[in-house]
């Protein structure tokens, strides 16, 4: 067991592609981070393995803002806030995207390719500096930031096929590290105000081949903290 760093910051997406709420401890459950993306709207009349909208589509979803865990309502762009079911909600986004949407409810999540994923902060200062930016971390969307003794961006890499345990003790939560993130350009958008830069998508592609980060499955359960003691395993 080897001492890698701390949790940073913890952070829910409560319905897929909009903006995160930050906690400073929440509960890992087999399926995640309890009530993470567990909200989304679905594309009427897509029929694809992937039917949800995203930013990738709609970039504009970033700015609405789930309120509480499980949400209730949103704050939308324009101050305005509206219950998450509501007709007014959903429609505001279809028209905004120029589809007919539904919201759905999944009792495990609807995740991209695992039910957590990790970044450090070490990775994301490395990326904006090839960017020549000062990169916002919520651009990278993980459920954990970490703040990690390795000064190396991407070390994270190495940790696939190894277990991350967080805090101490013999029944400490644990994830194992699946597969590096591979990134879209959802990483591009200003979480601010959706406008995109290509410039950040383009460093990860020229430093890393456009991994950022990790995945992770869950193989021990427990709630985590801000500022936990992080170990490798």
């Amino acid at each position: 067991m080897t001492v890698i760093g701390r949790v940073c910051e913890l952070v829910r997406y409560p319905v897929k592609s909009m903006a995160g709420v930050a906690t400073d401890a929440a509960f890992l459950g087999l399926h995640g981070l309890d009530g993470d993306r567990r909200f989304a709207f679905r594309r009427v009349g897509d029929d694809s393995a992937f039917p949800w909208l995203s930013a990738s589509r709609l970039p504009q979803i970033l700015l609405y803002q789930p309120v509480g865990v499980p949400p209730t309502h949103v704050c939308t762009p324009d101050g305005s806030t509206l219950a998450l079911g509501s007709a007014e909600l959903q429609a505001e986004l279809a028209e905004r995207f120029g589809n007919g949407l539904e919201l759905m409810n999944l009792k495990h999540g609807i995740f991209d390719e695992a039910a957590v994923s990790v970044i450090s902060l070490t990775t994301i200062a490395g990326i904006g500096r090839e960017a020549g930016m000062d990169l916002d971390r919520r651009r990278f969307r993980a459920n954990v930031f970490l703040d990690t003794e390795n000064g190396e961006p991407f070390h994270e890499d190495a940790w696939v096929g190894r277990t991350l345990v967080f805090g101490d003790g013999d029944s400490a939560p644990a994830v194992a590290i699946t597969l590096r993130d591979e990134r879209c350009m959802m990483v591009n958008l200003d979480p601010d105000t959706a406008i995109q830069d290509p410039r950040v998508m383009k460093s990860i592609v020229r430093l890393n081949d456009n991994n950022a980060g990790v995945y992770a499955t869950v193989v021990r359960t427990g709630t985590i903290h801000a500022g936990d003691r992080v170990t490798l395993a």
